[in-house]
């Protein structure tokens, strides 16, 4: 079996190639590895097509450092503080580079990595009909109900990513991993993607993976790495490990307003650190405060078949 357990800046630059269509996360809110954010612009990827269901300010920084060339999503932005300001800059000003926008609903894109995972050429939908979206995006076609011919339907098509990079409560060395909690559209965007990267908070022996195979979010064989970056979902929360961390949000949100802040910013929370460890440590005491020390586990399931 081939090694798939492997430190984040080797995965990054082995399977995330300039110009490759990347989905970072799909949790919505929680869950999303910000450490292969960071990872992706200190390596200065370069005209990515980021797929965006939500993703916090993720995608927005991304776009700031100059990573992306496209966007496929419904929203890029900041969830405390509304429409991304990176996002703005590229759109009306082409700064730091133009960008295109391939428009989608939430639950359109949803669809669309449905339709991948499931190997769908199209998911017909009827929520589309009348907005602008259908006119703004190419990609989506009209059509008509077969069993209805007097009903319209919107038909969307598959996006299958060329990497998913998926966070996850705990994965074993062979890349089988728990998830639990909000999924989002991870399920959905990690089972179409052509490779997957899980970013682990904890690496556990493969019987622990095996003991609760309905928590299993990504069977082992689709997944080419699997890094262990304890909090790599910060400042992003993940359900029972880590609490949103609302202050860096805002702190991003004030200085990402202009250019020159968000460089700033850039600097001081990315480039100038040598990767994931050095993060941890400039966080300091306030990593700690926001760790979950509650217990509020599951009830135990029977597996058993005798």
């Amino acid at each position: 079996m081939a090694q798939k357990l492997c430190p984040l800046p080797d995965a990054i630059d082995r399977i995330v190639k300039n110009g490759s269509s990347v989905v970072i996360g799909a949790g919505l809110e929680p869950d999303i590895p910000f450490c292969a954010v960071y990872e992706i612009i200190r390596q200065a990827k370069r005209d990515l097509r980021v797929i965006a269901p939500i993703s916090d300010a993720a995608s927005d920084m991304l776009i700031g450092a100059g990573c992306v060339g496209g966007i496929i999503g419904a929203w890029v932005g900041n969830m405390l503080g509304g429409l991304g300001y990176n996002y703005r800059r590229a759109v009306e000003q082409s700064v730091p580079n133009a960008i295109t926008i391939s428009d989608y609903s939430n639950l359109s894109l949803g669809m669309a990595l449905f339709a991948g995972a499931n190997g769908l050429p199209y998911v017909p939908m009827r929520s589309l009909l009348g907005s602008d979206i259908v006119q703004s995006n190419d990609d989506l076609k009209m059509g008509k109900n077969p069993f209805n011919p007097d009903e319209p339907v919107v038909l969307v098509p598959p996006l299958i990513p060329d990497v998913a990079i998926i966070a996850v409560q705990r994965a074993d060395e062979a890349g089988n991993c728990h998830h639990w909690g909000s999924r989002g559209l991870a399920e959905e965007a990690a089972l179409g993607a052509e490779t997957v990267i899980i970013i682990a908070d904890e690496i556990v022996d493969g019987d622990v993976i095996a003991s609760d195979p309905s928590r299993v979010l990504v069977p082992g064989h689709l997944v080419s790495a699997v890094c262990h970056v304890p909090a790599g979902i910060h400042p992003a929360p993940m359900t029972g490990r880590w609490q949103r961390d609302n202050d860096f949000f805002d702190a991003y949100r004030l200085a990402s307003r202009d250019r020159d802040g968000f460089l700033k910013w850039l600097d001081e929370w990315v480039l100038n650190l040598a990767g994931h460890d050095a993060y941890l440590e400039k966080l300091g005491d306030r990593i700690d405060a926001l760790k979950i020390k509650g217990q509020s586990p599951s009830a135990p399931a029977n597996y058993a078949a005798t």
